[in-house]
This record gives structure tokens, C-alpha cells and sequence, in this order.
């Protein structure tokens, strides 16, 4: 599976059920870079949308190394990616900070050994 299917397929999937391309874009960054964290450090994952009337919930689950400190991780420029990842072009420390950004609710939960869970909704009309 190619890093970015996954998000596509899912903007795509809003596009066609006429959500607002505001919030497709929004998802698009989300799930895009909730797919490549899962690929540079979560060892892959699980990515899941549900979609209801009016919002998408997004989880995000990895048995990766964990995040050994949250608020650092959270930090703009901040990152751990390998130098393989980075000749590549990630790794620029804004994965995390810009899926926060897209998002109107974002839960984050790490356990160093265990893995990383994302919880990310995205309302369709904010009230």
C-alpha cells in the first residue's frame, strides 16, 4: 500500500456525499499525515474514519515506540524521524501540530513500548 491512499480515498469519499471542500481539505491533512507518522515511526497502524451526518471521527492507533514526551512532540520543527526518512522529505516536525490544527476536537495518547493513539474530529458546520 502506497503512504497517502488511505487519505485520499477518504477526501474522495466526502467529496462525493457533498461535505464542504473546507472540510475535505481539513480531513485530507489530518488522515495525510496521520498515515505517514504511521509509516516514519508507528510501524504502521490502523487509520479509520467513520463519517456521520454531521462530523468525521478520525482514529489513528499504532504498537509503535511511543511518545516518550507529548508536549515536545507537539512542538512545530520538532521530530524524531530517521535521516532516511528526512532525505526523503519528512520529517519536519509539523505532523502533529498540523493534524491538531485541522482539528475541532484532538485527543493524543502514547505509552513509551505500546504505541499511539489519535482521536480527531472534524464537524462538517461549526456552530
Amino acid at each position: 500500500m502506497v503512504a497517502g491512499a488511505a487519505s485520499n480515498n477518504i477526501k474522495n469519499t466526502l467529496k462525493m456525499l457533498g461535505i464542504p471542500s473546507d472540510v475535505c481539505r481539513r480531513v485530507a491533512v489530518i488522515t495525510y499525515e496521520a498515515e505517514i507518522n504511521l509509516v516514519i515511526h508507528g510501524g504502521g497502524g490502523i487509520l479509520k474514519a467513520e463519517i456521520t451526518e454531521d462530523r468525521v471521527e478520525i482514529l489513528v492507533e499504532d504498537e509503535g515506540p511511543g511518545i516518550a514526551d507529548i508536549e515536545k512532540a507537539m512542538t512545530e520543527g520538532y521530530s524524531t524521524a530517521t535521516e532516511q526518512a528526512r532525505e526523503m522529505g519528512f520529517g519536519a516536525g509539523m505532523g502533529l501540530p498540523n493534524i491538531k490544527r485541522n482539528s475541532d476536537i484532538f485527543k493524543i495518547e502514547s505509552e513509551v513500548g505500546r504505541g499511539t493513539t489519535l482521536n480527531c474530529t472534524v464537524f462538517f458546520n461549526k456552530k
